[in-house]
């Protein structure tokens, strides 16, 4: 899909409910973002899917829910405030601002032989030099020099004062696994190797390229942190086992096609200093192929950092020969948002007569529509309510009498629901009913007695 497909995507995401730009009507903030009534039941049904699937269906791993806010210390000792920043230009004509990594290569996006990853401010004030590479915005080529920017969104609380008042919203959810490691261990029956999973939201102030939800300021994460005993458990084996978690994850549980994704190793230069390896699930994204889920691991580097940080004694003691450990972990962290981008990206599907989104039924908002054949006759509205009403106790479906028959199957099309159940006059005699599929646009008579079974089946 080339770059168009995703203004098409923004289009139809605004038009039926799935987001909505932040704070609009007062002219917006940049990168932030509303998701609207059809993309919050999306939404949802992604993080339901992810939680049943790496908790609910697992007996070594347990979930957290950590603060947004909290202490200085935490991101002190994690590296975050001294080396979580972006590297930023501004074209001193027009005032544009640009990560310079993004800004090299949007511009040389052809040359094959530029690597940004992993290069100082000056290797990158050197290639936009050298490149004369101009604003997008005003066409000039007149740039500051490279700076760092942090990312960390700080927070000062009011009711303590001093320097003691600053804080952070937490601009990931893996350092509240780390802190409360020992929490986890003390109060559950939990023996490594074991994980603590998180969802939830994390907050950076960062320049993002567009590109509707993949990177906004605030978005939400589903990590996990698995800890082990280096010793006792072999971690490349345990890498190659989640990297195939992953990947089922996306193309099995969420119905995402195979072929539209890629693992891409960190180079030496791109990884952190304390990931022995690192890599990437990337989508194919209509901007092209862009990170999705990552995985690393990370040695037992961060709980190394809050054991020195805070003082206290993280290691795992073996009750049977006493011996200490501290942990070393694997990390497989997804952007929830950019699942919900890349589930619609690799649903929508545009023909002459029609646009449709081809959604897993797992994830679709709306699991089946009800409609009366005509709205305007009361006899079969009654029955059509009747039936939504009896469907609506076991799934999320919705009732449409809007307009001609032929736009509500259209509307329910562009929001990917699987199922369209209309209600006739042949209802009122034989107590059947015609349903719809989204996919192949054939129907079926069916009984109003089998709906429930046959939703059901569809929707395992």
């Amino acid at each position: 899909m080339e770059n168009t497909g995703l203004s098409k995507i923004v289009a139809l995401a605004k038009r039926r409910g799935f987001i909505y730009p932040g704070s609009e009507i007062y002219g917006g903030v940049a990168n932030t973002y509303d998701y609207g009534p059809v993309g919050t039941e999306l939404l949802r049904n992604i993080r339901s899917l992810w939680w049943e699937t790496f908790v609910h269906r697992r007996d070594d791993i347990v979930g957290l829910e950590g603060s947004l806010i909290s202490h200085q210390e935490i991101w002190k000792a994690s590296g975050h405030v001294g080396g979580f920043a972006d590297a930023l230009v501004d074209c001193k004509n027009c005032k544009l601002r640009k990560r310079a990594d993004h800004l090299i290569e949007e511009s040389l996006s052809g040359d094959k032989e530029i690597k940004v990853e992993g290069l100082s401010d000056e290797e990158l004030d050197k290639i936009i030099s050298e490149k004369k590479i101009l604003c997008p915005n005003c066409e000039k080529h007149d740039w500051t020099n490279v700076r760092k920017f942090n990312l960390l969104f700080p927070v000062h609380l009011g009711i303590v004062e001093g320097d003691q008042s600053l804080a952070y919203l937490r601009g990931e959810t893996a350092q509240g696994m780390f802190v409360n490691f020992k929490n986890v261990m003390e109060s559950n029956r939990v023996r490594l190797p074991f994980g603590i999973a998180q969802l939830g939201k994390s907050f950076r102030n960062e320049i993002t390229p567009g590109n509707s939800v993949f990177r906004t300021l605030e978005f939400e994460q589903g990590e996990i942190e698995f800890f082990f005993d280096p010793e006792t458990t072999n971690w490349e084996e345990l890498y190659e086992d989640w990297k195939t978690k992953m990947r089922e994850f996306i193309t099995k549980t969420i119905g995402i096609k195979d072929e539209n994704l890629r693992w891409r190793e960190h180079s030496d230069e791109e990884r952190s200093f304390y990931s022995k390896r690192t890599e990437d699930l990337e989508y194919k994204f209509p901007f092209g192929f862009k990170e999705l889920w990552g995985l690393a691991y990370r040695t037992n580097y961060d709980l190394s950092q809050h054991e020195k940080g805070s003082g206290k004694d993280l290691k795992v003691v073996d009750s049977q020969t006493g011996k200490k450990t501290l942990p070393h972990v694997i990390e497989p962290a997804v952007g929830i948002n950019r699942i919900f981008l890349m589930a619609m990206s690799d649903a929508y599907e545009e023909t002459e007569t029609r646009t449709v989104l081809k959604l897993s039924p797992k994830l679709a908002p709306f699991k089946a529509s009800v409609f009366p054949l005509l709205a305007n006759k009361p006899e079969l509205m009654e029955k059509a309510q009747e039936v939504y009403r009896d469907l609506s106790q076991s799934f999320y479906i919705s009732f449409d009498a809007r307009g001609n028959i032929g736009k509500r199957y259209l509307a329910q099309d562009e929001i990917g629901t699987p199922y369209c159940i209309t209600v006739d006059f042949d209802t009122l005699e034989s107590d059947t009913v015609t349903v719809r599929d989204r996919d192949t646009m054939e129907q079926v008579r069916m009984k109003i007695s089998e709906l429930r079974n046959f939703l059901a089946q569809k929707l395992i």
